[in-house]
């Protein structure tokens, strides 16, 4: 088993919390994944996995074990760091071969392993090349292919991707999560896309400041973020959040221009959140009246046309909203048009930023 787990972790770097109580299971042959933004304490918590760091308290389990005074090398975790940290003096078959040189591996079970995560990388025609000659794609699946060589009770991944190319970045990943099924072992990632987090995790955790926020599946904590700072973080365009009031049966936003009739709503929620895809666009007046059941009146402010759907931005009142649609409708900047929302599809959020059940 290398399952991992963290009770109650803290780590401080002089006055800065790094890592605030954090508790966490990765399950055995789990892709979990840290996302947040910059200085969330993503990469703290693999250094600690990995031993690197020491927390300030709290323990850490690797497999069972308690792993708090073991040496980095004694945990058997395989590491791949965001500067990447191959020898420059070394070709690339010697730098994927060195952890097993290292550990004195015999030399034809050396070339065979070599041979296999070459294949599963594509990089074995570069293999005779030092990093210098490299380009910057090659060099990231040089460093991953280090890592996958060795058999470690677990692998972490520090933003191994980030410096490749859109689609290239969307090649490799696909391949990593494929490579981790086949191996059936552990991995933990560190990224700060969420398309990445969205698309490869088992799960995900957010982190903020050193806190865990929320822990699930990625279409759990879309489609149930646990805070207006969780709704925020994953979605394109982000999910839109208003401030709200109580009207007769309905809840209200945007000065009335949004009207959600849900009398199933939270007596305490003092937030609306809607989806940019859960929001209704139609022609205004609708069918030639002003029907106010098909929709509140929006002022069309801007329209991004990207090919399979279209971004349209809404002044409703003093509010800025995001509608995405698919295609490219028919509107215009300047144009009114009706907006409406299904209750089903609303989030609400109460005083603290929590979410509230209906």
């Amino acid at each position: 088993m290398a399952n991992i787990v963290f009770r109650n972790v803290t780590k401080r770097y002089g006055g800065t919390l790094a890592v605030d109580d954090a508790s966490f299971t990765v399950n055995d042959n789990e892709f979990f994944c840290f996302f947040g933004p910059p200085l969330s304490g993503k990469s703290t918590i693999l250094r600690l996995v990995l031993g690197l760091e020491t927390p300030d308290s709290g323990e850490i389990l690797i497999g069972g074990r308690p792993v708090n005074a073991v040496s980095p090398a004694e945990r058997n975790v395989a590491m791949v760091f965001q500067n990447l940290a191959l020898f420059p003096h070394m070709s690339a078959r010697d730098n994927v071969r060195f952890p097993l040189v290292e550990r004195k591996v015999a030399e034809p079970q050396i070339e065979k392993r070599v041979a296999d995560v070459a294949a599963k990388l594509h990089i074995g025609h570069i293999l005779h090349k030092p990093p210098a000659q490299l380009s910057g794609g090659e060099r990231q699946r040089v460093a991953i292919a280090r890592a996958l060589v060795r058999d470690p009770n677990a692998y972490l991944m520090d933003d191994p991707i980030s410096a490749l190319d859109a689609r290239l970045r969307e090649e490799t990943r696909v391949e990593l999560k494929r490579i981790q099924r086949e191996l059936g072992k552990t991995l933990i990632y560190v990224t700060h896309d969420q398309e990445e987090a969205m698309s490869i995790a088992d799960r995900i955790a957010i982190l903020d400041n050193g806190r865990i926020r929320q822990i699930g599946a990625p279409a759990e904590i879309y489609d149930r973020p646990a805070s207006t700072y969780v709704a925020r973080l994953l979605g394109s365009p982000v999910m839109n959040i208003l401030k709200s009031v109580r009207g007769e049966g309905a809840v209200e936003a945007a000065e009335g221009r949004i009207r959600i009739a849900d009398t199933a709503a939270p007596v305490d929620a003092v937030e609306i959140g809607l989806r940019p895809e859960d929001i209704k666009v139609r022609p205004w007046p609708v069918d030639g009246k002003d029907d106010r059941g098909q929709g509140r009146p929006a002022l069309v402010f801007e329209v991004e046309p990207l090919g399979g759907y279209t971004v349209v931005t809404l002044a409703a009142g003093q509010a800025r909203l995001k509608a995405l649609l698919r295609g490219q409708p028919d509107i215009r900047p300047d144009a009114m048009v009706a907006i409406s929302c299904e209750p089903g599809r609303v989030h609400y959020f109460g005083q603290s930023g929590g979410a509230l059940a209906r």
